[in-house]
């Protein structure tokens, strides 16, 4: 089996213990989760980490998958306050991250991925070497803070394109780690709904309740499949942004394979945050 390690995992600022700011107990179920989750990838030991954002570099239309040299990226308790739409001058506590790309992972992926799927393969300023390095966005850099440091392979979704187009780039992951003998830990980097609270900057919908709990049992079943079948009203109301992501993994890993456990969902802000492994 190629695909090592599997999991769900959220990315909102403040479970980062650097950023958590004055509420120490913000986001404390999460947190841990996601120590527990590290832990689980680090014994399963794999070669790259593929994360699947919606928060990376976006192309209009199309899936992007970042095959530079390097990736780096900057988060901030500045960050943080512009997440709801608030101004802080100064950065405050930062955390900063760069990694090494698995490019040959990368390059494979698309071989398998753009003969039938509009996906963006991107650099930056060289070819290779130090200056080729895109940016890490917090989709990435909040999960992969909790893993072991590995080469990685950042792809983003594309909520424009078709449910079903999401499972088959999940299926191109998959063929990609096979053909080349990888020992891959895949990461589905997910929030869910974003209306919960009034005071939130999306404002609440009851419909942001309903569709976390139907994410929640669909998930803890391993049917990541039925995600596709949310309602788009409902979907629409909620706001969530882990949908596409959670179907990139169900094309990547089979139903055979997978061994759901859902380890914590909370709601300690306006959004979701829901922590599961499922190799």
């Amino acid at each position: 089996m190629s695909i090592v390690f599997a999991a769900i995992a959220p990315h909102g600022l403040p479970v980062l213990p650097e950023l958590v700011g004055e509420g120490p107990d913000l986001m404390a179920k999460t947190r841990a989760s996601l120590v527990e989750l590290g832990r689980a990838a680090k014994t399963a030991d794999p070669d790259a980490f593929i994360v699947i954002t919606p928060h990376g570099i976006r192309a209009e239309g199309q899936f992007t998958l970042s095959a530079s040299a390097y990736m780096e990226g900057e988060l901030s308790e500045q960050t943080a306050a512009l997440m709801v739409r608030a101004h802080r001058p100064d950065k405050g506590n930062f955390v900063h991250m760069r990694r090494a790309v698995d490019r040959e992972l990368a390059r494979e992926i698309a071989k398998f991925a753009s003969s039938h799927l509009p996906l963006a393969v991107l650099n930056f300023a060289t070819a290779e070497g130090p200056l080729s390095t895109l940016p890490l966005d917090w989709g990435t850099i909040i999960p992969l803070f909790f893993m072991p440091d590995r080469p990685v392979v950042v792809i983003q979704t594309a909520t424009s394109r078709p449910y079903e187009e999401h499972v088959r780039l999940g299926q191109a992951i998959r063929a990609a780690c096979d053909a080349l003998h990888r020992r891959a830990a895949l990461i589905a980097s997910c929030d869910w709904a974003h209306a919960h609270a009034e005071d939130g900057p999306y404002g609440y919908h009851e419909d942001a309740a309903r569709l976390d709990a139907e994410v929640e049992q669909n998930i803890a079943s391993g049917r990541l499949e039925e995600l596709a079948a949310l309602p788009s009203e409902r979907i629409q109301n909620a706001r969530p942004d882990g949908i596409w992501q959670a179907l990139v993994l169900a094309g990547a890993v089979p139903k055979e394979e997978r061994h759901p456990h859902v380890l914590s969902y909370e709601r300690p802000t306006y959004f979701g945050m829901l922590c599961a492994q499922l190799v």
